[in-house]
């Protein structure tokens, strides 16, 4: 049995107090540190409950941004974000029920899991991470498999997410898990067109530019008919070779373009 104390604040400040402890974690959905304590690969000695902080938690519209708080659940997210079609759904295909209705957008985005679903919407959709003591832009925030610019004790309190013209996430599911052997988030905005790809890179969530600039030029799936995408650095285990992930990133972004 792993012991430890259970802190649940009811503000941002105090969270941030309670994280100073000496062995404490922030607890979101838990949807991942609950298992890994389970396998004793974590052993915090204070776990400080995110789930209480009602400034953090709900879906706002305003200027063409949805903002999404740092503990609003998957579920919440499906039915709340219908101003940003293509993420609504994003959230609506995550894992069953039970992990919907549990997990976090802040949680799932500091995690960075290389197969998640949310830090592929986010990077594609150029979305900004607020925390308790700045604003990131995602293209800053993600630095490869499992790692962010967060420091310790630092907490996602929002994620704003411009709203694009056309956009849309077609993921290929591991069937066990849910999690994305493959997926790719595309996203127009006037400016041009952002690609984002989850579950295929060893170096985590990542932005196809090649496709990106043919995209931006014609935004049809013929547009990326001529473009390759190398098999190095792609995940290669029993579910499918780097070469399977890298033409599944392929084929997906002309499904994502159609769907859009």
């Amino acid at each position: 049995m792993i012991e430890f104390e259970f802190v649940k604040p009811s503000t941002v400040a105090d969270a941030v107090k309670a994280l100073a402890a000496d062995g404490a974690q922030a607890l979101s959905g838990g949807q991942t540190l609950t298992p890994t304590m389970k396998q004793r690969l974590a052993t915090p000695s204070v776990l400080v409950s995110l789930n209480g902080i009602a400034e953090m938690k709900g879906v706002t519209v305003g200027g063409g941004v949805v903002t999404i708080g740092g503990a609003t659940t998957h579920a919440t997210v499906a039915k709340e974000a219908s101003a940003y079609p293509a993420l609504a759904r994003l959230a609506g295909g995550i894992g069953d029920p039970a992990v919907r209705n549990r997990g976090t957008i802040g949680g799932s985005i500091a995690n960075n899991d290389p197969a998640a679903c949310y830090p592929a919407g986010a990077l594609a959709s150029g979305a900004v991470i607020v925390t308790n003591k700045r604003s990131i832009t995602a293209d800053d925030f993600f630095k490869g498999m499992f790692a962010t610019v967060l420091d310790e004790g630092e907490i996602i309190t929002s994620v704003s997410f411009p709203v694009p013209l056309k956009a849309a996430y077609v993921k290929f599911d591991q069937p066990a898990s849910r999690f994305a052997l493959t997926g790719v988030f595309v996203a127009q905005y006037a400016g041009g067109v952002r690609v984002a790809v989850t579950g295929a890179s060893n170096n985590g969530v990542f932005r196809w530019k090649e496709a990106e600039a043919a995209l931006s030029a014609n935004f049809s799936a013929s547009a990326i008919a001529g473009l390759k995408v190398s098999p190095k650095d792609m995940i290669s285990d029993l579910h499918g070779t780097a070469e399977y992930r890298a033409h599944l990133v392929k084929v997906l972004t002309g499904r994502a373009v159609s769907a859009a």
